[in-house]
């Protein structure tokens, strides 16, 4: 077994003795303030980051969440949606914490160095407050919210990339 296999082993085992967190709806609710770093290194602070304009958060709690982010990506860059979109992967554990740094460059290789300033990465205990606010039953489905100026949550969704939805808010952060 080569130190990748048995790290990957030893995060899937540490992963699966944490308890789930509840899915939640935070529509109404204002987003967490939470540390991260974008791909390109810049410390970033969420939702202040966003200079009080609106912007969508796309969540992802696990690498295979990646397949349903790419389609919301895909879905509202089509539709021209006029606010920042921002993924945000959140891994809520002391482990992947400790080894960031890997787990970032190896986001870096699959990610076109000019979105690496739109890919802001949460861990450990910052991770944290993300996954108690959004819960994280189906951790394959990204977890989409529409913020406000405010920060604040007027519009979310949980359950899996749909065309329809898109289109609902995309008309959604027309109206902000």
């Amino acid at each position: 077994m080569n130190s990748q296999t048995l790290t990957l082993s030893l995060l899937g085992l540490l992963a699966g003795c944490s308890s789930t967190k509840p899915n939640r709806a935070p529509v109404g609710e204002s987003f967490p303030t939470v540390q991260g770093k974008s791909l390109s290194g810049e410390a970033t602070t969420l939702p202040q980051a966003l200079s009080g304009k609106p912007a969508v958060l796309l969540v992802g709690y696990v690498q295979g969440t990646q397949f349903d982010l790419d389609r919301w990506v895909m879905g509202l860059m089509q539709a021209q949606t006029p606010v920042r979109i921002l993924e945000v992967p959140t891994i809520d554990s002391l482990v992947p914490s400790m080894i960031s740094g890997w787990i970032d460059s190896g986001m870096r290789s699959g990610i076109p160095r000019e979105d690496w300033p739109a890919v802001v990465t949460v861990y450990g205990s910052e991770a944290g407050k993300i996954t108690s606010f959004t819960g994280e039953e189906s951790p394959r489905n990204t977890r989409v919210l529409l913020l406000d100026r405010s920060g604040k949550v007027i519009w979310f969704h949980d359950r899996g990339y749909s065309p329809a939805k898109a289109m609902e808010l995309d008309q959604a952060a027309r109206g902000l």
